[in-house]
């Protein structure tokens, strides 16, 4: 069975998407992995899939599955690649276009210097949506964890941009334990769903530096949701002021976000690579 698809990326975070509106695809956990892999696969660290729009109030279906095969509620780089899918491959001249996601309900919306704006919705505090378990509904959290070198401890910001997330800041992010802490951080059982775990360093009120292990791929180039709910966390602790610059391994976004009940706003690029068919 030949499956047409498109390689896009969104600062390096890279993504195979898939039309579920005009083909019949059907694939299983162990599928997506196999066409995850690098080496014999086409290589993503997500798959996006357009579906047809399960209600009237939007206008697709937007899925998300990590490398790992698991569905995941959401996908900040992703949605820009997403909007510049269906509006490349005449789906739609919507915009913004509204998706319908697990984690809720986005507007994608296309900039004339072709930058795309993704209204991620408002952000989430409280401990049993992100899901964390603690008893506590404090700013900054404190977990301790086993390591050959004896009990530690790290301290991180808790919160939900529609998917899990742990900020940890940072003196220097180039020397971060990104990979121990990170899959220490997601395998922990007081993260039930696992969580993406993001290590920031702020460079002035305007700016941070950024690296996420995400959950069921690993360290990625770039993280939207991540760079959200960074931009979120620092503001929370007084550290980061409305509109911010984060830099990532894979690029820059601008985040904005007025605190209280209000969405956050990330705005960055989005790239097509190529487009192919694959024997599944």
């Amino acid at each position: 069975m030949l499956i047409p698809f498109t390689k896009m990326h969104g600062l390096g975070n890279d993504f195979m998407v898939l039309d579920r509106v005009n083909n019949s695809i059907h694939l299983t956990g162990e599928q997506i992995r196999k066409l995850a892999d690098r080496h014999f696969g086409v290589g993503f660290d997500q798959l996006l899939v357009v579906d047809p729009p399960s209600s009237d109030n939007v206008d697709f279906d937007y899925r998300i599955y990590n490398a790992d095969g698991n569905e995941v509620e959401h996908c900040g780089n992703g949605a820009r690649c997403f909007a510049l899918f269906v509006r490349q491959h005449g789906l739609t001249n919507a915009n913004p276009v509204t998706v319908n996601t697990l984690g809720g309900i986005l507007k994608l919306q296309c900039n004339a210097d072709d930058t795309i704006t993704v209204n991620m919705g408002e952000p989430r505090l409280e401990p049993e949506v992100v899901p964390y378990r603690t008893t506590t509904r404090d700013m900054v959290y404190t977990l301790s964890y086993q390591t050959e070198h004896g009990v530690q401890s790290v301290e991180f910001s808790a919160l939900s941009l529609g998917n899990p997330h742990a900020v940890i800041l940072v003196e220097e992010v180039d020397t971060a334990p990104v990979e121990q802490v990170g899959r220490m951080l997601n395998q922990h059982a007081d993260f039930p769903s696992g969580v993406n775990v993001g290590f920031m360093q702020i460079t002035n009120r305007h700016s941070f530096r950024l690296r996420v292990f995400e959950r069921g791929v690993g360290e990625t180039l770039a993280c939207g949701t991540g760079a959200c709910a960074a931009a979120v966390a620092g503001s929370l602790r007084g550290l980061l002021d409305t509109t911010v610059e984060a830099s990532l391994r894979g690029g820059k976004l601008t985040i904005s976000w007025e605190q209280g009940s209000n969405p956050v706003f990330m705005t960055g690029p989005a790239c097509t690579v190529f487009e192919g068919r694959i024997n599944l």
